[in-house]
């Protein structure tokens, strides 16, 4: 066992750091084999099979070409919760995470009507819902892909969530009303691609990153103006923000009559979130 784990850590040696390769080869081997990486150091007589060692080869090729772990396992875990990922969906971040935390948080014990504007792989709905219990939760996305991935996700989180394909930058429904919205919506700068890692920039779908530089508040405008719409009196409004477009999303929501209004910043100390409340006059 020892050997096998040696030999992953010395091919992987040189394309990741030595500290995100110890996380790497737990996933790994914990996904072949089926048990826990403890498990498995703790009892001396642990055989991989020849079958498992080719499944353990072919990961490691796919991660020396730098595809995200969590794309070939297929699976990744956010907010305590299982999830499925593909390529047409973005990985859930911790600081998305954060964001959820934030909302728990600010909306304990009530029974609030939620949308999330580009649910993705469903992730922020999903586990908002399942906090949340006797919340009504919807999810919107752009992407036929995407829905389908958030579908598999509710069924195996056993959620009840309702996913409708609908892009934002055109017209949408709006035959109901929520006392949340919430967006993670793209807001990477078209430059910043350059500072992007291969394993973000070859990997992870764009629609759902990036955004042109001469408009970055593309989306917050546009869903700003659509929480006026469907928001209830006294509604709320989350954000997931670029880190640099602080205090431009703040003087975008003000000019639009929000009130309440909080720049938040994540664990590592970047502004990451904006709420607000809207008010109807």
């Amino acid at each position: 066992m020892q050997d096998i784990l040696q030999n992953i850590r010395k091919s992987l040696s040189g394309f990741y750091p030595d500290n995100e390769i110890s996380g790497l080869v737990r996933l790994l081997i914990e996904h072949v084999t089926k048990s826990s990486m403890p498990a498995l150091l703790s009892d001396k007589n642990t055989k991989i099979t020849s079958e498992e060692v080719l499944k353990i080869d072919k990961i490691v090729e796919r991660l020396q070409r730098f595809e995200p772990i969590q794309y070939i396992l297929g699976e990744t875990e956010f907010y305590g919760l299982p999830f499925t990922v593909n390529q047409d969906v973005l990985i859930p971040r911790p600081e998305t995470e954060e964001l959820v935390e934030l909302i728990l948080n600010e909306n304990k014990g009530t029974q609030p009507h939620i949308l999330d504007i580009g649910t993705g792989s469903g992730c922020i709905a999903i586990s908002l819902q399942k906090h949340l219990p006797k919340a009504s939760v919807k999810g919107w996305d752009i992407s036929e892909k995407a829905l389908a991935v958030a579908t598999l996700n509710r069924k195996s989180n056993s959620v009840n969530v309702t996913f409708n394909q609908v892009d934002i930058l055109s017209d949408y429904p709006t035959d109901q009303h929520f006392d949340i919205i919430v967006s993670n919506p793209p807001y990477v700068l078209d430059s910043e691609k350059t500072d992007m890692h291969a394993n973000v920039l070859d990997y992870e779908p764009h629609t759902a990153l990036f955004v042109a530089d001469n408009d970055p508040l593309l989306f917050y405008n546009r869903i700003a103006d659509v929480a006026i719409q469907l928001l209830t009196n006294g509604g709320k409004l989350y954000f997931e923000i670029n880190r640099a477009k602080g205090q431009e999303t703040i003087k975008m929501l003000e000019n639009k009559n929000f009130s309440e209004i909080r720049l938040i910043k994540d664990i590592s100390g970047n502004d990451r979130m904006v709420r607000a409340e809207y008010y109807k006059r």
